[in-house]
């Protein structure tokens, strides 16, 4: 049985945390965004299409040096955050 939305949007925060400390690579923090299957589902569907274009963006942005990239790690992160706060906030029970 899937862990409920509220655990496993605390998953996703904890794994956006590793990945902001630079423990947890942008492609395996979007496996675990990607995982999340409860919360995405427990939320407006147009959580799940940002979350995912986020994270898609993140993963794009680490194969290329700060400079090179049109997408800025940290502004990418910042958004991240927000999501997660918003999620938390739009999480029914939560």
């Amino acid at each position: 049985m899937p862990d409920p939305p509220a655990t496993q949007l605390s998953t996703l925060q904890s794994a956006l945390e590793s990945h902001s400390r630079g423990d947890l690579s942008a492609a395996a923090l979007g496996e675990e965004a990607r995982a999340q299957q409860a919360l995405l589902a427990a939320l407006p569907p147009r959580y799940g299409e940002v979350l995912l274009n986020l994270i898609d963006r993140l993963e794009a942005s680490a194969l290329f040096t700060e400079e090179s990239c049109s997408f800025s790690r940290k502004d990418l992160l910042d958004h991240l955050q927000t999501w997660v706060d918003k999620a938390r906030s739009a999480l029914p029970g939560a």
